[in-house]
């Protein structure tokens, strides 16, 4: 009886109240840790924000998470546009570094997207076996593979090219698999069976039902593609001696080493404000693609 009268007053909608978010305990833990995880994060460019306002003395006799007089972050701004090193010009290297970052990011989007649709649409033997040889080259690292990929480039001409910085770029085995599973996701195979009975071509397909359906997956890959080629490090490294060339991880990395011999004064807050001024440009393509790129990676993340 007494058991009847609890199922009555029970709303018949009702749903139980741990199933409506996690204990108060646990989240409270999971907000410290969040909190923890974004100081660790936001510190470097806080402390890079700071420094690049003083002088190379205060650099190194103030707390680095203050500021100091005077206050030199313009007069910092505007040598970098000179040749402070002897070894090449700051504003060279940012237009070299938004060439390769444009051009492959475009490059690696437009081939993601063709490599994904094919895998995901279209089915021909060993398929699956030539789509787990491209992700299995993610397991080689870059160092393994510097002295074979320079003495192609040396027998094709491409050292010291911008191509050979782009080409490689371009192949993103991480991009064909968010694009295969984006594709998996969010475009219907009855869409594309109905557009083919209107006689639509495979090209027109492609670009005019399939792609307007995943540009979030398009932007994940691109905004993937610009960071990684963006902070790319040792490829130019290997391929260009030409300072002309360099990007900025590699053109930083030289007036580095001219601070560390001494050869020039006052290197360091340049340093550091050029190191600021080279990630400005990615925080403010993640802000303005964020809202894309968080539904790209959701959809992907989802798909089993």
């Amino acid at each position: 009886m007494a058991t009847s009268k609890r199922k009555a007053r029970r709303r018949p909608d009702g749903i139980a109240p741990r199933l409506y978010g996690l204990p108060r305990g646990t989240t409270t833990l999971l907000t410290l840790v969040s909190a923890a995880f974004a100081l660790f994060i936001l510190a470097p460019l806080v402390w890079l924000l700071i420094n690049s306002t003083k002088t190379q003395a205060n650099v190194y006799v103030t707390p680095g998470f203050w500021f100091a007089r005077p206050f030199r972050l313009f007069q910092n701004l505007a040598d970098l546009g000179r040749n402070v090193s002897g070894a090449g010009v700051y504003l060279r290297w940012l237009g070299n570094t938004l060439l390769y970052a444009g051009v492959a990011g475009l490059g690696s989007t437009i081939m993601s997207a063709m490599a994904g649709y094919g895998f995901s649409r279209f089915r021909f033997r060993g398929a699956n076996s030539i789509f787990y040889l491209v992700m299995s080259t993610l397991l080689v690292p870059v160092s393994a593979i510097s002295l074979p990929l320079f003495l192609v480039y040396a027998k094709v001409g491409l050292v010291n090219s911008i191509w050979g910085m782009i080409l490689p770029s371009m192949v993103s085995p991480v991009g064909i698999y968010l694009m295969r599973t984006y594709i998996d996701a969010s475009v219907p195979r009855d869409l594309l069976e109905a557009a083919r009975l209107d006689g639509a071509g495979e090209i027109r397909v492609f670009v005019r039902i399939a792609l307007p359906l995943t540009v979030p997956g398009l932007v994940t890959v691109l905004l993937l593609t610009v960071v990684t080629v963006w902070n790319n490090y040792f490829l130019p490294l290997v391929i260009f001696s030409r300072n002309s060339l360099y990007p900025l991880t590699v053109g930083l990395s030289a007036l580095s080493q001219g601070a560390e011999t001494g050869t020039k004064a006052n290197m360091v807050p340049v340093l550091i404000t050029g190191g600021l001024v080279t990630i400005l440009p990615l925080i403010v393509l993640f802000l303005l693609l964020e809202r894309y790129f968080r539904g790209g990676a959701l959809q992907g993340s989802m798909t089993g």
